[in-house]
């Protein structure tokens, strides 16, 4: 008897070993050998095949597991399922996979509380955040539960994945999240030091970058977790100096992306991306004064090779492609119904806002400077070659928008992303 469990262990061992390496042939000879193989689990962490495929990346094997098996879900011993594994090791095969077979992306662990949702961002794997995002939009999560809710959905611990990217250091899961409709300043229950904002977490974390993204997305510098501390004592506590300039109260306010807009909403994802960017580099500029005296250097901005070819295209450009307000950036979105064009620094000085308390921005779209008629919906323009009217270059082209991008802002006021002389153009103003 004792020879053979014995047996069955090694056969376990073997069938393990083959699935964690990817040994398509040995997996299914001895499946086919005991098909029982495909419900065991491992004696002290209760892994399943499922999830010992998954945190290797094995999405072959993984395939072939989830054919015969009728449960993607199967939970370890902290109940975490093969999908939550997939979004901590960044298996993004292996979520996609998961995906498709009915995963359900709403389950809890028993270690902390946490969906796929919190492992994803916590690791910093954007790609697997995306794809698990994009499926709670299609799936009945997004009935049943609400797309908003699951966006800030809590562990147990009260921490939203929002909290988690932004103590973690991880820049590119804050923006998808802040994209999504996480709430900015929610704060946490006993994650973190109770009370914290993101802004707090961000700021004992000392990532520059995330403070950025949540100052611009309207995180409020003043909002104090239950210990009364604003974000800026945290940073300085930590020992944070440049983060604690950008949030020091007495510095100038960022530039608060419009969010509550209807056709900023609606963008699409060339045009968000043109002005997410100029966005960006607005409070850059700031910061370059903000930030003079501590420790950090800012990065330089990519050089502009006058040799490229579509640099060529630009220079030679019709003054109709010139943005007619600030007379120096190329026309980049354009209007709609009226169909006039600016660039994408002077639309934002349009749409944007200076204090990060949503209840001042603004809910009624603003009007063209041009002709005075209601903006209904921005979209990426055409550039027109000079030399052929009916010549058109796609400004999505990302080498072209590279070069657009890349185009340094001008001296100005800082309250204003375009010359004062043209007051309809103030922050603030529509």
């Amino acid at each position: 008897m004792g020879q053979g469990l014995s047996c069955g262990a090694n056969q376990e061992n073997e069938f393990y070993g083959a699935v964690k390496v990817g040994d398509i042939e040995t997996v299914e000879a001895l499946l086919k050998r005991e098909p029982s193989l495909l419900y065991h689990t491992t004696v002290y962490d209760r892994l399943s095949a499922l999830h010992i495929a998954t945190a290797n990346g094995q999405i072959e094997i993984l395939g072939i597991l989830l054919e015969k098996s009728s449960n993607p879900d199967v939970v370890n011993r902290h109940k975490q399922t093969p999908l939550m594994l997939a979004a901590m090791h960044g298996k993004i095969s292996c979520v996609k996979k998961l995906i498709e077979a009915g995963a359900n992306i709403l389950m809890f662990d028993s270690l902390h509380g946490r969906t796929c949702l919190h492992y994803a961002a916590y690791y910093g794997h954007f790609d697997c955040l995306q794809a698990i995002l994009s499926a709670a939009q299609s799936s009945h999560v997004a009935v049943s539960w609400g797309y908003a809710r699951f966006v800030n959905i809590r562990d147990a611990r009260g921490a939203t994945p929002l909290h988690l990217a932004s103590r973690q250091r991880r820049p590119e899961c804050v923006h998808i999240l802040l994209d999504n409709g996480a709430l900015v300043c929610a704060s946490t229950g006993g994650y973190g030091f109770p009370g914290s904002t993101s802004l707090h977490l961000a700021a004992r974390g000392g990532s520059l970058d995330c403070i950025r993204k949540l100052l611009a997305w309207g995180a409020d510098r003043l909002q104090r977790d239950a210990s009364g501390r604003i974000p800026y004592v945290v940073a300085l506590k930590y020992k944070h100096r440049a983060c604690a300039a950008l949030l020091n109260p007495s510095s100038a306010e960022p530039l608060v992306w419009p969010a509550p807009l209807k056709f900023i909403s609606e963008l699409n994802d060339e045009a968000k991306s043109l002005l997410e960017q100029a966005l960006m580099e607005a409070n850059r500029e700031r910061e370059k004064n903000i930030l003079k005296g501590t420790s950090y250097a800012l990065p330089s901005p990519s050089p502009v090779h006058s040799d490229s070819g579509l640099d060529d295209t630009i220079s030679e450009a019709s003054d109709a492609e010139v943005c007619c307000i600030c007379f120096e950036q190329i026309c980049t979105i354009e209007f709609q119904d009226c169909g006039h064009q600016m660039c994408a620094q002077c639309t934002l000085a349009l749409c944007c806002h200076n204090k990060p308390n949503p209840t001042t921005a603004h809910v009624t779209p603003p009007l063209c400077p041009f002709c005075r008629s209601t903006i209904v919906r921005l979209v990426v323009a055409k550039i027109k070659d000079c030399d052929d009217a009916d010549h058109e270059m796609d400004i999505s082209s990302p080498k072209l928008r590279k070069i657009i991008l890349d185009t340094k802002l001008r001296e100005s006021d800082p309250r204003t992303l375009v010359p004062t002389k043209v007051p309809v153009l103030k922050i603030g103003e529509c």
